[in-house]
């Protein structure tokens, strides 16, 4: 009996997807969740596995060929695999593409991520020397490659450039998947919302004494590093649940409040920003933050990310800081009504008790929807979250 093999369902904030490579042709043989195909969304890139043993009958949708949620791809035929016939040889790469010729042979230890970096950049896994475990290849070392590979080719590059009206060199290269779903985004939240920005400024002393304090300690209880993000995030779903507006949003006419803190937080990741999504904060202790966001970052950087990871979220928290911002207005993510920006922490002059004293201050920025959001509450909460950073034991009290 043949059984469908279907793209996962997507969320609505994912219009489609692509195929980006099967990792099997007509006629082999599969395990019972043995990786099929490679889907890529704006976001992630998902791995298919088959829902049977068997054998793959066939594929309707080829690589390169674009998807939506739940449309079939292919056929397996349900049957016994020799367990001999796994046992010679590679079972999860095949040497030639089911549909195409895809002259780029990869290592099937590497990521999903690494994988298609290769197949992008017309590379095999012998081009590349790994740096990771056991010569694992990881992304950092196809950027290197491929820079080394520019510095001796300059003459080359220029030849398939395009010259301008004046005689200078520009180069046109096409936007990645992931770079257009971005500009869509930013020009959904701009024409969509009612964005407008607040800021305020907070005293890191007193959350910088507290960490230099209790780091060491709370490391070894914990096996979690205390960085500055676990506390803002505390902060935040205090705050959210003060101002339960900030923590809405639009469907449609109607307004829908979260009894619930998802909050999101923007991390690194090869193939660029990502949002993963810490759920019910405001019960979260900071260690478990902590953890979380260093399995997402982990996961990010290793391109292991799912949809549900980056699923959903009520508000949104970016550290533009980590890069050396000063100042910025973060853009919305909708449906999300709010986005907090953190920047660099600078020494600089400030009054206190009439004295002018050096700190260390950090510029915050919250980014709203004016359609549900009133002025007063933005700045309202905006102030909450500073008067908390600014006296750490009221977080954990949560007063």
């Amino acid at each position: 009996m043949a059984v469908e093999i279907k793209t996962p369902i997507l969320p609505e904030s994912v219009a489609d997807a692509l195929v980006i490579s099967w990792l099997k042709k007509p006629g082999d043989e599969i395990a019972l969740d043995e990786l099929l195909v490679e889907i890529e969304t704006d976001k992630v890139v998902l791995e298919v596995p088959s829902p049977i043993t068997g054998v793959l009958e066939s594929i309707v949708e080829a690589d390169g060929a674009t998807v939506i949620s739940e449309q079939l791809l292919g056929y397996v035929e349900e049957s016994t695999v020799s367990k001999k016939k796994h046992s010679d040889g590679p079972a999860t790469m095949p040497e030639e593409s089911s549909v195409e010729d895809t002259k780029t042979p990869v290592d099937a230890q590497t990521s999903p991520a690494v994988r298609k970096e290769l197949r992008e950049n017309n590379l095999t896994s012998a081009d590349i020397t790994g740096s990771g475990k056991n010569g694992r290849i990881l992304n950092e070392d196809i950027q290197s490659a491929l820079q080394s590979s520019l510095s001796t080719s300059t003459e080359s590059i220029s030849i398939n450039n395009d010259v301008n009206s004046d005689g200078r060199i520009e180069e046109r290269v096409p936007m990645t998947r992931l770079r257009k779903r971005i500009a869509e985004r930013l020009r959904e939240a701009t024409q969509s919302t009612a964005m407008l920005t607040t800021f305020n400024e907070v005293n890191m002393q007193p959350l910088m004494d507290m960490r230099n304090q209790y780091k060491e300690l709370f490391e070894k209880t914990h096996n979690a590093r205390l960085g500055f993000m676990s506390l803002f995030v505390k902060a935040s779903s205090i705050a959210l649940q003060r101002f339960p507006e900030v923590n809405a949003s639009i469907d449609k006419d109607d307004v829908i409040y979260h009894s619930y803190c998802d909050i999101g937080i923007a991390v690194s990741s090869p193939r660029g920003l990502v949002v993963p999504i810490l759920r019910n904060t405001e019960h979260m202790s900071m260690a478990q933050v902590e953890s979380d966001i260093a399995a997402y970052a982990l996961k990010a950087k290793e391109g292991k990310l799912s949809m549900e990871d980056l699923s959903g979220g009520t508000f949104t928290i970016t550290n533009g800081g980590v890069f050396g911002s000063l100042f910025s207005t973060p853009i919305l993510n909708p449906p999300q009504s709010a986005i907090l920006g953190m920047h660099g922490i600078n020494k600089r002059v400030i009054v206190e008790n009439d004295e002018m004293v050096i700190r260390p201050m950090m510029y915050l920025a919250l980014s709203y929807d004016h359609q549900i959001i009133d002025g007063q509450s933005a700045v309202l909460f905006l102030k909450t979250i500073k008067e908390l950073v600014e006296n750490p034991q009221r977080i954990l009290l949560e007063i």
